[in-house]
């Protein structure tokens, strides 16, 4: 595979996944190191109780490309994401999530729509989720399709690819709800002029770990996020 990526920025948050950091970090520091010429990995480390940070820093030691974010206490996938795009320095910037459900490998698929797109994100095909899970994602997406009108397969899928002239020049981001971040991004960028492309990646059921979010109660409230934010951007 030759190396046609000049720079990239590589983050992934992380909460109580001390089970799953070291596989996550090793398997894409080997992909990047292939396609790559300048890149970092950022790890975010959202407040995790667990020896999350403790691994995250001995692999920072063990190479300079890697570097860790760390929050004193849990302030939710939001702001995990902001951390993670606001600390990039590279001229591109692609996150996912930890927890082993996609493969970053992929990346390579959403690296082939820059040509058309600054913003590039996938939709999990298959996806390895419970009903319920799926059930809300699918509803969610639709919602967020309606109101904001960015025409999307899966808002909420983790895995994008983002230019950084993006995270520079739309508004910033300001939801703190897992939900509501992917949204408005992608409605700022929308608004902002730039292009979005889509991609389908395989999703993997969740082997080890215990996966967060979904709770009825931040549902409704990201619903009512969802509609604050339309508001914002008439």
């Amino acid at each position: 595979m030759s190396k046609n990526i000049d720079e990239i920025s590589v983050f992934f948050p992380f909460y109580n996944e001390e089970a799953n950091i070291k596989n996550t970090i090793n398997t894409a520091q080997k992909t990047i190191n292939k396609i790559a010429g300048k890149w970092e990995i950022i790890i975010v480390n959202d407040g995790s109780t667990d020896s999350t940070l403790k691994i995250a820093n001995e692999l920072a030691k063990k190479d300079s490309r890697i570097k860790v974010v760390n929050h004193k206490v849990n302030k939710g996938y939001g702001e995990a994401l902001k951390s993670g795009f606001y600390n990039s320095k590279y001229a591109w910037i692609t996150t996912t999530d930890g927890d082993g459900q996609f493969d970053f490998s992929e990346i390579t698929k959403l690296w082939e729509k820059t040509d058309k797109a600054q913003v590039v994100i996938g939709y999990r095909m298959n996806r390895k989720d419970p009903f319920m899970r799926k059930f809300f994602g699918w509803g969610w997406t639709l919602l967020a399709n309606i109101i904001l009108g960015i025409n999307v397969r899966d808002v909420d899928c983790a895995f994008k690819l983002v230019k950084k002239e993006v995270i520079e020049k739309i508004p910033r981001l300001e939801s703190e709800r897992g939900g509501m971040i992917s949204p408005e991004l992608l409605a700022k960028a929308h608004k902002g002029g730039f292009k979005i492309a889509q991609v389908g990646v395989h999703h993997y059921p969740r082997i080890k770990g215990h996966q967060t979010g979904a709770d009825l109660k931040v549902i409704i409230n990201s619903f009512a996020d969802l509609l604050k934010l339309w508001k914002k951007l008439r």
